[in-house]
């Protein structure tokens, strides 16, 4: 005799396995990188930015920036160690948006060192993580993207600009790049969720 199994009810989900849910959607990076790219071109597009504006723009892509990784964080059957720095990327990025946002009228010089710092980190954890997990989607993508975040962290730290149009300059090309990364992310994980689906049958 057989013991007829309950189904799980929806409330009894643990709130990982709700997060894994959400953000496999290959629709999240693509999203996300759908919105850094307009703000890229947004900043490029205005000839006489200040440094507020800039701020705002960069510290609203750091919010959703951290928002996404946190979600994602939890997907793709990432190993603890790698989903801890994905998380931990995602703090620093809301943190690096707040400080952003808070001091959005003071100078440029704070402006680059917040967003160069983050930068760098960001860059060596997804390249961290793309070295170590060899079953990631896109890895030859995240290893290339780690690279140019560690020298873009770099380079903004060494050489920080002097005025507020060079900033705009630099970041929004930095953020249509970015997102042009996450766009192609998404859809190589999407093919990777087709090639599962008939495998899985």
């Amino acid at each position: 005799m057989t013991t007829p199994t309950t189904p799980t009810s929806p409330l009894t989900t643990e709130p990982e396995d709700l997060l894994a849910a959400i953000g496999r959607s290959w629709r999240w990076p693509l999203g996300f990188g759908i919105v850094t790219v307009l703000a890229g071109i947004i900043m490029l597009s205005w000839p006489e930015e200040t440094v507020r504006v800039v701020a705002i723009i960069i510290g609203l892509q750091l919010l959703v920036a951290g928002v996404v990784r946190f979600v994602t964080a939890f997907t793709h059957e990432r190993s603890s160690g790698s989903r801890a720095l994905y998380v931990l990327l995602s703090l620093l990025s809301v943190l690096a948006g707040v400080l952003v946002l808070r001091h959005q009228l003071q100078t440029i010089g704070l402006l680059t060192l917040i967003v160069g710092a983050y930068w760098l980190l960001a860059g060596i954890v997804t390249l961290f993580v793309a070295i170590g997990d060899r079953g990631l989607p896109g890895r030859g993508f995240a290893i290339f993207f780690g690279l140019l975040g560690v020298v873009a962290g770099v380079l903004v730290l060494a050489y920080p600009v002097q005025s507020a149009i060079a900033l705009a300059r630099l970041l929004g090309l930095w953020l249509i790049l970015l997102g042009l990364f996450e766009v192609g992310m998404a859809f190589v994980l999407r093919s990777a969720g087709r090639r599962r689906i008939p495998a899985a049958r």
